[in-house]
């Protein structure tokens, strides 16, 4: 049993279930399929899976914009059914979509936000949200004048207005270069240092590698992973050793020990193998063995991407 005295989660789901209702003859789509997981408060905590896999109806769960079919979620300690208001001020969604008024200013924009949230005007910090997101000289542009990198922060800063402790990006960075991706990365850091427990949803899997403290994955509604990052990654078995040899190969060299060996130059061969089963000083002995000198070598270890692929891959199950 976890003690007392551990810190509460910043999110807690139980057995989250959503199943839309059918159209027409065809059967209403389970998205959601008994998910629990916690996310811990004070961390930048990765939620990945592919097109389809139950994300955004999970996050529009977390918004209220979803109703689910069964099970639990609090937020900052609050039921999102029994406790609701203060569900919704614990929390601040960025959506993926670019949402405000064009004809307002930045300032106009995060002052009604604020007073939609019922915050006074004497503890609205719109000034503050955006210095911290860098557009205080854009105060009193119209929105529609900004770049899309600025538009981007100016999302974050809306959903920022009512101080919540709980930010959920989803998709914060698609479709912007890698600058301003750059810079969001930059600022989804401050915004946790400054002690926000972020939930980040994307598609750049070095993203989440580099930002996120821990990450879970969804596939066909189910949680398939949910681990810190860094033993995520080391869940992949498969390495691979880049050789350079003393002379141009017509072919490259196999043997049983090898997942794959290809070449990727006259004189360099790429040799996939299982860390489990050999090492890169055995795989070097097997290649020296079969005649050639080994001028240089280099290795790559599995990333995220390796055991993304591998975990949603898995078929689907019967629902």
């Amino acid at each position: 049993m976890a003690s007392t005295n551990e810190t509460p989660p910043a999110i807690r789901i139980r057995d989250l279930v959503k199943r839309y209702a059918p159209t027409g003859k065809a059967p209403g789509k389970l998205a959601l399929d008994g998910v629990s997981f916690d996310v811990p408060q004070g961390q930048i905590f990765g939620l990945l899976g592919p097109n389809g896999a139950g994300k955004s109806t999970l996050i529009n769960t977390l918004a209220g914009l979803v109703m689910k079919t069964s099970g639990s979620v609090e937020i900052w300690g609050h039921d999102i059914d029994h406790d609701v208001r203060n569900a919704k001020a614990s929390i601040g969604i960025v959506p993926q979509e670019i949402v405000f008024d064009p004809f307002f200013t930045p300032a106009e924009v995060l002052d009604n936000q604020a007073g939609l949230y019922g915050v006074p005007k004497t503890m609205r910090r719109t000034m503050e949200l955006l210095r911290a997101v860098h557009l205080a000289d854009k105060a009193d542009a119209y929105a529609r004048s900004l770049s899309g990198g600025m538009k981007r922060r100016l999302l974050i800063a809306k959903a920022m207005v009512h101080a919540p402790p709980v930010l959920v990006l989803d998709e914060p960075t698609a479709g912007v270069d890698v600058e301003l991706r750059r810079q969001l990365w930059e600022l989804v850091g401050e915004l946790n240092r400054d002690g926000v427990t972020v939930v980040l949803t994307t598609h750049y899997l070095e993203e989440a590698e580099e930002l996120c403290d821990r990450i879970a994955i969804i596939n066909h509604g189910k949680l398939i992973a949910n681990k810190p990052t860094r033993e995520l990654v080391d869940m992949a078995r498969e390495k691979i050793v880049v050789l350079t040899l003393d002379r141009d190969l017509d072919a490259a060299p196999q043997h049983p020990a090898f997942l794959k060996s290809h070449l990727s130059g006259e004189r360099q061969l790429e040799i996939n193998y299982d860390k489990d089963r050999t090492t890169a000083g055995e795989v070097m002995s097997l290649v020296q063995g079969q005649g050639y000198a080994i001028v240089d070598v280099s290795t790559r270890e599995a990333d995220l991407e390796d055991v993304f692929v591998s975990l949603t891959s898995m078929p689907k199950e019967t629902a």
